[in-house]
């Protein structure tokens, strides 16, 4: 069993996060810290408190590329308690289409520009293969 980071009335719970899959060129980050320090990852991360989720994804994608975005949509929310080993860490996934050049920052140790499919084939941190495959499922329908 995965453990918990908050504890909110003194009871156990997970942490959130947020993940984006940056439309049309399937930006990734190359993680600079552990866990999965030198993979790929989408960009995303921890709610700061008294933030949003919408909030969080367009600061982490900022932070962690340079890319000013904006939200196309809700994927997914992904809640496994094995997805991050540090914890169980629930994360809301959007889809955002970005605008700017992409620069590696805060802790992406680089940026990259993939289509989905060649993803997929990269070694990806936490469970952003699901992520991605879920993406290319619910393009051509929803997104």
């Amino acid at each position: 069993m995965a453990e918990c980071f908050c504890r909110c009335r003194g009871v156990p719970a997970p942490a959130l996060a947020v993940d984006a899959v940056l439309n049309l060129e399937g930006r990734l980050i190359r993680r600079a810290n552990e866990p999965f320090a030198g993979s790929w990852a989408l960009p995303g991360g921890f709610v700061e408190c008294g933030e949003t989720v919408e909030q969080a994804v367009l600061r982490e994608v900022r932070e962690e590329t340079g890319i000013e975005a904006e939200i196309v949509s809700l994927l997914g929310v992904y809640s496994a308690p094995e997805r991050d080993p540090r914890g169980h860490v629930v994360s809301v996934c959007f889809v955002l289409r970005g605008r700017g050049k992409p620069e590696a920052g805060s802790d992406a140790a680089g940026v990259g520009l993939f289509e989905p499919e060649e993803a997929l084939a990269l070694p990806l941190a936490f469970d952003h293969v699901k992520i991605i495959q879920d993406y290319l499922e619910r393009a051509g329908n929803v997104l």
